[in-house]
């Protein structure tokens, strides 16, 4: 009876220890690489970051670069499975990379403003004759305000000079070195806390939509690398879930986001971050209800400069469903 006995327990406990095993690997998680872009395009991951230990269906990594030059290596070689980027270098990489990323979702939007300390400028016909130095050339900036002069018939009368670096746009303007700058979201808000004499005098997404009869237009892009998105369905929408809440969280709570992304050394100060959320515009809209709104802004890149999109618009299989 001892023996029988004996190797009953030992099929017992072989018959759990296979249950076990079983359980486990059938709950093993799966980890999702993100790549983020030190500065102001990935603020609202910040509160991702500090909550990836808690989020029990998705285990999240994370991984810094000083600009998308940095992180597009990784992504194509599959070292980063989800990742930031401007829209239309996403679209360029999806067009010359036979389709190894996709676009997800967007999840920042038009924040560009003329500042001056001159009163007298309120639309941009005020701009006449005048120099504005602008903020990127051959990105966003330039090509953006050539598209609202050229709508409001001023393209020959504004002069734009690039020869000025953005971070040194702001010193520049409060020193009365130049009157009129182009600048992003958070260096317009840098110059008017450094001087308050310095004001929002033209915003440029109230003109964009003004012309367009659209709310914004996209600048900032959530990647997915084709073969991840492919494999692990499940793991990029609950990314996607989980960004999203953290997108809304953090402009409705812009003090403690502050907090967060010093905690996760973005490059930010907290106090920089609390002021320019407001005016920052982000929010997450999913890749397909995004598309039209997309095309747009890829059409100024086109219309300017066609490969800086890749030579084409993107077909439909850009946009991650």
């Amino acid at each position: 009876i001892q023996p029988m006995k004996k190797l009953f327990l030992t099929f017992t406990g072989l018959f759990f220890s296979l249950i076990l095993t079983a359980q486990s690997a059938s709950s093993k998680v799966v980890t999702t690489r993100v790549g983020i872009l030190n500065g102001p395009s990935c603020i609202p991951v910040a509160k991702l970051i500090e909550d990836s230990t808690s989020v029990l269906d998705i285990e999240l990594s994370f991984e810094k670069f000083p600009d998308p030059q940095a992180l597009l290596p990784k992504l194509l070689k599959n070292e980063i499975d989800i990742g930031f980027l401007p829209i239309n270098v996403a679209a360029k990489v999806y067009n010359s990379s036979s389709k190894a990323i996709l676009c997800a979702g967007i999840s920042g939007y038009g924040n560009l403003a003329i500042i001056t300390k001159d009163k007298n400028i309120k639309n941009l016909s005020d701009l006449e004759g005048k120099t504005l130095y602008v903020a990127g050339q051959g990105s966003t900036p330039e090509y953006m305000l050539k598209f609202l002069l050229s709508k409001n018939k001023l393209i020959d009368k504004v002069i734009m000079d690039f020869s000025i670096p953005t971070a040194s746009l702001a010193p520049a303007l409060i020193s009365d070195k130049i009157e009129y700058a182009l600048v992003p979201e958070p260096f317009a808000t840098i110059v008017s806390i450094k001087d308050s004499s310095v004001f929002y005098a033209i915003d440029l997404q109230k003109e964009y939509k003004s012309l367009t009869k659209s709310d914004n237009y996209p600048l900032t892009c959530i990647v997915v690398n084709s073969r991840f998105a492919k494999q692990k369905p499940e793991s990029v929408k609950t990314f996607l879930h989980q960004y999203k809440k953290s997108a809304l969280w953090t402009v409705e709570n812009p003090a403690q986001a502050g907090i967060l992304c010093e905690k996760a050394d973005l490059g930010l100060a907290p106090a920089i971050v609390t002021k320019t959320l407001p005016k920052s515009n982000y929010k997450y809209i999913p890749a397909a209800d995004a598309r039209k709104d997309s095309e747009a802004m890829l059409k100024i890149f086109m219309e300017n400069d066609k490969s800086s999109i890749g030579g084409k618009l993107p077909d439909k299989d850009f946009y991650l469903k």
